[in-house]
């Protein structure tokens, strides 16, 4: 028997599909004795995949979720999660029916949640530069860019792969997210990181192979760039207040307050006496020069120590074990 075989079957398997067909058969039989249970989400499948499954498989693992509409990633994640919360899996992993996150990377997927490391693990395509050398340019520049943003909005400095679905999460910190609240579509990965670093999770990643055969792939990271933009920044800016101003307010909230004001001052007094001397021919005096970089170079090393403050500020003691004695201890 190998060492997969031996694992205690703890975990779930949450998988939204849409237009997948076929191809999410091929997944569900790679998925390993590891895993328990099988939730295949049929997210209104115009292929009909629910029913494909259904009709085709006979692992008794699998059950079929089917919605009448369709929610999303982020609704059929939802609904799978909540599925899974029904049972006695202690980690539920969510992966997609398209054949791009191989199954047999599971027990490393959870394995940090396991030894007590981590509450929540993602997927990392981009930590093997022979990986990223064969990722299309587009999705390589679009995820820079989401990955970016999402690290602003969700205060997880570390992580790169910020769409990647291929996720493991301990089901104490599953039941304490407020699932009903995550956005429905692909915002749906950014948005679970915003909500698990308001729990002060710990997340961590794993790296694995970037997989792009002849499945099509629905999201395409330069054209949802603005729709992430705003939602990115909608959390960033309710972190900040939550974080800061609300459940502590620290030498990093004060850098915060008065880095923001002296830029603003810096910038537009600097312009307007800029544009000033540039009708009248007349160069601005050296304190005028003074008195507007002043405050800009202040403010930009205010902000940049309360970034610093940020980056350090990441969660690093994972939550489940708390959660877990609390749970008992009820």
């Amino acid at each position: 028997m190998n060492e997969r075989a031996r694992e205690p079957s703890t975990v779930a398997v949450v998988i939204p599909c849409y237009r997948v067909g076929m191809r999410a058969l091929d997944v569900i039989k790679r998925i390993g004795p590891e895993v328990g249970w099988i939730f295949v989400v049929d997210d209104a499948c115009p292929l009909k995949s629910g029913r494909l499954i259904m009709g085709e498989c006979d692992d008794p693992r699998v059950q079929v979720i089917e919605h009448s509409e369709n929610q999303g990633v982020g609704g059929a994640t939802v609904s799978g999660y909540k599925a899974a919360l029904a049972t006695e899996a202690q980690i539920v992993v969510k992966l997609d029916g398209d054949g791009q996150m191989d199954p047999a990377l599971i027990p490393n997927l959870v394995r940090l949640i396991r030894l007590g490391r981590a509450d929540y693990v993602k997927g990392n395509r981009f930590y093997r530069i022979g990986d990223v050398s064969r990722m299309p340019a587009v999705r390589l520049i679009g995820n820079a860019g989401l990955s970016f943003l999402t690290k602003l909005s969700s205060g997880y400095w570390q992580l790169f792969d910020p769409t990647n679905g291929f996720t493991a999460i301990q089901r104490d910190v599953l039941a304490e997210v407020n699932l009903d609240t995550l956005a429905r579509r692909y915002f749906f990965e950014s948005d679970m990181l915003y909500g698990l670093n308001q729990l002060r999770a710990v997340v961590s990643e794993m790296p694995m192979p970037a997989v792009y055969a002849d499945e099509p792939s629905s999201l395409r990271p330069m054209y949802v760039i603005g729709h992430f933009f705003r939602g990115n920044l909608r959390n960033f800016l309710r972190r900040v207040v939550y974080t800061y101003f609300i459940r502590n307010f620290s030498l990093a909230t004060i850098e915060l307050l008065l880095s923001l004001p002296l830029i603003l001052f810096g910038l537009c007094y600097g312009l307007m006496h800029w544009v000033h001397a540039l009708h009248s021919g007349v160069p601005a005096a050296s304190g005028v020069v003074m008195a507007a970089a002043l405050p800009l170079i202040i403010g930009t090393q205010l902000l940049l120590s309360w970034l610093n403050y940020d980056v350090a500020n990441q969660p690093v003691q994972p939550i489940h074990l708390m959660l877990a004695r609390r749970r008992d201890d009820s």
